[in-house]
């Protein structure tokens, strides 16, 4: 086995058993701030699978997201019945609104992907990797596209578009 799926099936281990040095680390995501650039990925095989290299043009944004229910703001223009329903349906999942809102941050850069790396009770937590188009390093086939997380083109968006499972094999 490579070093690899080692690092990978130690990860699965302390999140099935929740052990103390996973708990740290999500509380220490959970008072630190709501966007961090982070210097090296929390998982990295999962990181470089994605497209992450650790080079420059390349980095790694960790975010948090809200869990609960994506609920309408209190109605305003009289208290109607048509105003008063709680959820809206956001027609996004966490990870494509976790990947949107740090391209609006980072403009200059381009989403590669992102990566679910934790949740507690209120919070989910993904590491979004983001690319330079206008470093030499980044290979520019990648980042061509502009606006990838707003258009679908991520893994989390492709999803939502119905494009997720790829080719199948049919038995007749």
């Amino acid at each position: 086995m490579g070093a690899y799926k080692y690092i990978q099936e130690t990860l699965q281990k302390e999140y099935k058993a929740r052990d103390s040095l996973y708990r740290e680390k999500v509380r220490s995501w959970r008072h630190g701030p709501v966007m961090e650039k982070v210097e090296r990925p929390a998982n990295i095989t999962r990181a470089r699978r994605l497209g992450y290299k650790a080079k420059q043009g390349y980095a790694v944004v960790r975010i948090r997201i809200d869990k609960g229910r994506r609920r309408r703001q209190t109605p305003m223009g009289g208290r109607k019945p048509r105003h008063n329903y709680v959820y809206v349906q956001p027609q996004l999942s966490h990870q494509a609104i976790a990947e949107q809102r740090v391209n609006r941050i980072y403009k200059n850069m381009e989403v590669l992907n992102s990566y679910w790396i934790g949740e507690d009770g209120n919070n989910k937590y993904f590491e979004v990797i983001l690319a330079d188009p206008e470093r030499k390093g980044v290979d520019p086939k990648v980042v061509a596209r502009k606006g990838r997380a707003f258009r679908g083109l991520t893994s989390s968006g492709r999803k939502a578009r119905g494009l997720g499972r790829g080719r199948q094999k049919h038995s007749n």
